[in-house]
């Protein structure tokens, strides 16, 4: 969650408690929206090595689709 929260503050330019309450509010967001399943392994994501990575990468998709950069 800390590299999320990282990444989200550099991304954004917000300070760290204003990226881990967007963190916590998207990944809240995530949770009721997808599959019980899938939701259930949210949490389990968040605590592996390369989530910084994937959570850059599906936030640059996000701004691109979003139409920023």
């Amino acid at each position: 969650m800390d590299e999320l929260v990282k990444m989200v503050a550099k991304e954004t330019g917000l300070p760290e408690a204003q990226a881990r309450k967007a963190a916590e509010a998207v990944i809240k967001f995530l949770k009721t929206k997808l599959p019980e399943p899938l939701a259930g392994q949210v949490d389990n994501f968040l605590g592996n090595e390369g989530t910084a990575d994937a959570a850059q990468d599906l936030l640059q998709k996000g701004l691109g689709f979003l139409g920023k950069k």
